[in-house]
């Protein structure tokens, strides 16, 4: 017999992924990740919250495209701290996620993005949503969202129908999708927008710190000429 549903507090869950990873993060991709940390503590812990493949490799597109330019090293660790703040296993994220993606490109074309429960692995992790969502017991997430379209992206599929008769084959509803896949881009175009301006004022302030050395030093020649 199960105890009562008694998941961890939002506090909790940031807590555990500060206490993780100790290293500052800078706040063009704190921000966003800290949001990112909420959404995705609600999606964990809601009652009918099943893991899947699919969900997997949307949430591991999104955290590697918010996370692009971050040092390969320490995205490693923020990964890792991020998934097991949730409670979940970060080998098996990024094991699902390459399968799938594996199994996107080989297809060539959206035409073996069907569910089929004797196919292969790929056929078999949208058999297990579609008959999921047949039952009523999926609960559906943004990441999901972001999953399929990532898919779509990899078979090389760029018809907004190949998009409808995937969401279709599986069972959830298109606006929905659409709603989520449109605010995920919009996430994205404010990240590259604050990413660009963070460059700029990079650039200028290396250029400032060159133009400062330079005076300086040519005032140090001027100096010692004079003292000649």
């Amino acid at each position: 017999m199960h105890g009562p549903f008694s998941p961890p507090t939002v506090a909790e869950t940031k807590r555990n992924f500060i206490e993780a990873y100790t290293r500052p993060i800078p706040a063009i991709y704190n921000t966003v990740l800290q949001e990112l940390l909420v959404q995705q503590h609600f999606i964990r812990y809601g009652i009918n919250y099943q893991y899947n493949a699919v969900y997997a490799l949307g949430f591991v597109s999104v955290f590697d495209q918010i996370l692009d330019g971050f040092d390969a090293g320490d995205k490693a660790a923020l990964f890792g701290a991020y998934v097991n703040a949730i409670g979940e296993d970060p080998s098996q994220y990024r094991a699902d996620a390459e399968q799938l993606e594996a199994q996107a490109r080989s297809l060539g074309s959206p035409d073996g993005l069907v569910p089929d429960a004797s196919g292969n692995e790929l056929q078999q992790a949208l058999a297990a949503v579609a008959a999921s969502t047949e039952s009523g017991k999926f609960a559906y997430n943004r990441f999901f969202a972001v999953g399929l379209f990532r898919l779509l992206e990899l078979t090389g599929a760029k018809e907004p129908a190949a998009l409808e008769k995937l969401v279709k084959a599986v069972g959830v509803k298109p606006a929905s999708v659409n709603k989520d896949l449109l605010m995920y881009k919009g996430v994205l175009s404010k990240l590259s927008s604050a990413k660009e301006m963070m460059r700029d004022f990079l650039e200028r302030e290396k250029r400032k710190q060159a133009e400062r050395e330079a005076a300086k030093a040519a005032k140090a020649g001027s100096e010692a000429t004079a003292q000649a």
